[in-house]
């Protein structure tokens, strides 16, 4: 049971909740480390509520930036996110105490003469945009984090799927994107085939910021209606980077020359079993192709993971690698199972 308040400077304020679904060591190392909560468009100056390990965030824009806080007033526990910005402040709407993007209390109607400590502050988050999504560091200065350079780069189309609720820890989540050997027994329907589930030997390797694998196969990446597109024997190249703990980059390279697609699968941890899966797509071709068949592809991928993700026992992802049986064709996923362990989480985690 994680009953440790949460500390800002020399303030504490008392725990939301009696428990956490995260064991108390492994949630202090995911709490200095971003996470996507939210997409960018959802954001505005009308408090927006989402959930970060466990932890209730209100995210909303004051003061000419963006901001994210917990979502829980330090004067009676209400929840922020029921309230309304006005100016630079968030309002509590239980007793309509003023909160400035600082965090500092700047007003108690009930008490305007009030001398406001720094015991009246709100816990602030570091919050930052990328990718079309809100990212949200609970601890700490600052961290690594993820990169896409074609989200910059004006000659690749920018898409951003719905995001995907997925009942099962965001490890589990992220294993399975970067595994190669399902292919053709989860994802025959959408792009694979069952006759063709040899795994040629690849690379994957630990390093400074995560894993980085590179595959190459037979298997096509066009969904099954666009498969006369692939040329008979095409050797597609898939390089994957994992950016720890919980976000993984894919690139695709396209028969046709220089064409790639680029995939960001960013995992949220709602709780230690609920992921929201967030997906940023890049592509340099079919710019003139509907984005509602890209949608489809994407969720019916995605859904099919999902369907064996969310069975996956034990629900935590087992770091000591003796806990289960690993053969040539798991290089990727044992590489993140160590760098998860090099980020010091335990044994078997909840993620």
């Amino acid at each position: 049971m994680n009953t440790a308040v949460i500390a800002c400077q020399d303030i504490t304020w008392n725990p939301i909740t009696r428990s956490s679904t995260f064991a108390p060591h492994d949630r202090e190392i995911l709490t200095q480390h971003w996470h996507p909560v939210a997409f960018s468009a959802e954001v505005g100056d009308t408090p927006y509520a989402v959930t970060l390990l466990d932890e209730p965030i209100v995210l909303y824009r004051a003061g000419g930036k963006l901001n994210a806080a917990r979502d829980i007033c330090s004067h009676r526990g209400a929840p922020l996110s029921k309230g309304w910005v006005q100016g630079e402040n968030i309002i509590c709407p239980y007793h309509g105490l003023h909160f400035g993007t600082d965090g500092r209390c700047t007003r108690i109607p009930s008490e305007p003469n009030a001398n406001l400590t720094e015991r009246h502050r709100i816990q602030m988050y570091r919050a930052r945009e990328e990718f079309g999504l809100v990212w949200v560091l609970m601890a700490g200065d600052d961290a690594p984090f993820a990169q896409m350079p074609t989200w910059h780069d004006s000659s690749y189309q920018r898409i951003l799927p719905p995001s995907i609720d997925i009942a099962a820890s965001a490890g589990r989540q992220v294993e399975g994107f970067i595994d190669v050997a399902h292919f053709a027994w989860i994802h025959h329907e959408a792009f694979a085939e069952r006759d063709n589930p040899v795994v040629p030997s690849y690379r994957a390797e630990v390093t400074p910021y995560g894993v980085h694998a590179e595959y190459t196969s037979t298997v096509s990446n066009f969904p099954k209606s666009l498969q006369h597109r692939a040329p008979e024997g095409f050797e597609w190249k898939r390089t994957f980077d994992v950016y720890a703990p919980f976000t993984a980059r894919l690139a695709v390279n396209f028969p046709e020359p220089a064409h790639q697609l680029v995939i960001l699968n960013a995992a949220s941890p709602i709780s230690a079993r609920k992921t929201r899966m967030f997906c940023a797509i890049t592509r340099n071709f079919d710019h003139h192709l509907p984005l509602d068949d890209v949608y489809a592809f994407n969720r019916q991928v995605f859904e099919e993971d999902r369907d064996i993700v969310e069975l996956c026992r034990p629900e935590d992802l087992p770091l000591d690698l003796s806990l289960e049986i690993h053969i040539p064709a798991d290089r990727s996923s044992t590489a993140y199972r160590r760098a998860l362990s090099a980020l010091g989480l335990g044994r078997a985690f909840t993620s």
